[in-house]
């Protein structure tokens, strides 16, 4: 059995394109492939939002929490909202937008990944579902609820949205 996508023409014939340069995944990792980036949305769902706090927790020297967290507003998954504390000039927070938030399947996923690995020394991260206490669990499901496992999976071309200048 293989676990391979199957690609629908025109992709069939996958000697004749390249997903290089369009593909949604490095669209997706454009914006989210550091270790740093990923480190920091970590930090924003535990509830850090300064950006003192924000550097320290996640391990990174000034320069490159600025640098990311600049790139996170920049690309719309956070949102820098000022603050002040009494008798302080005005300093802003981070906080997560609606965009950011559809990264949250990817941190569960990581976490999710990573409790399979080789254990290491120290505590280990567990999600669960504040309701009811059980382990969070990522599958990938198809819009009518089937889990779907990569070699139940086609990729094809995307047909253009009706309005759209492609259409």
């Amino acid at each position: 059995m293989t676990d391979a996508f199957t690609l629908a023409s025109p992709l069939s014939n996958r000697d004749s394109w390249t997903a290089a340069g369009w593909c949604p995944m490095e669209r997706a990792l454009d914006l989210i492939g550091t270790r740093s980036t990923m480190t920091l949305l970590r930090e924003v769902f535990y509830g850090a939002t300064r950006f003192d706090d924000l550097a320290r927790r996640a391990s990174m020297t000034a320069a490159i929490a600025s640098r990311r967290l600049r790139q996170l507003v920049d690309n719309g998954l956070l949102e820098r909202r000022p603050y002040q504390e009494p008798g302080q000039r005005t300093r802003f927070e981070y906080v997560i937008t609606d965009r950011g938030r559809e990264i949250f399947p990817i941190v569960a996923a990581l976490v999710q990944f990573a409790e399979r690995l080789p254990a290491e020394p120290g505590p280990k991260v567990e999600l669960s579902h504040a309701d009811c206490g059980e382990p969070l669990v990522v599958e990938v499901h198809c819009a009518t609820g089937h889990v779907v496992a990569p070699a139940d999976t086609v990729v094809s071309i995307a047909k253009p949205a009706a309005g759209t200048a492609e259409s």
